[in-house]
């Protein structure tokens, strides 16, 4: 039997607007916006510019690591590794010290993607620290962090 939401007891959370998890997947989402319409035009996704972000400032990395910094799970990292290899962005090869793992690295056509996307990444990420202020945004970042690490 479906009950009215008015008929049940109360439960005891805070409300909406001040719970920090989905303060945070709103300004998530609100903060993706102008990204996702970026990469619309690089025929990417979310997730796979994030990997190559990470390969491009990290270099060649085993998969688990890969996922880890770009805030993936693995099997999710798999497959986006595999369509990004498809399209030649990436390359895999076994890992020379336990050959049970791979390393991933980003290739020059990879390379070339974010080169190509990068003004328009600066250019999203200036409109975000103009609108709420540099300092703003490095307390946020470390603030982020903090939570993060916890």
């Amino acid at each position: 039997m479906t009950r009215d939401a008015t008929d049940l007891p109360p439960v005891d959370l805070p409300p909406t607007d001040e719970s920090l998890p989905i303060a945070l997947m709103r300004a998530r989402e609100r903060l993706m916006i102008p990204i996702r319409e970026a990469l619309q035009a690089t025929g990417l996704t979310e997730q796979q510019w994030r990997i190559l972000r990470v390969l491009e400032e990290f270099g060649p990395q085993d998969a688990t690591k890969l996922a880890e910094r770009a805030s993936l799970l693995m099997p999710s990292q798999t497959r986006i590794v595999q369509n990004l290899s498809e399209k030649g962005y990436v390359s895999r090869r076994t890992n020379p010290t336990d050959r049970r793992k791979q390393v991933v690295s980003i290739t020059e056509a990879g390379h070339q993607v974010l080169v190509r996307n990068a003004p328009k990444a600066r250019e999203i990420s200036a409109e975000f620290a103009e609108a709420l202020g540099e300092e703003k945004v490095r307390t946020l970042v470390a603030i982020l962090d903090d939570i993060i690490r916890m």
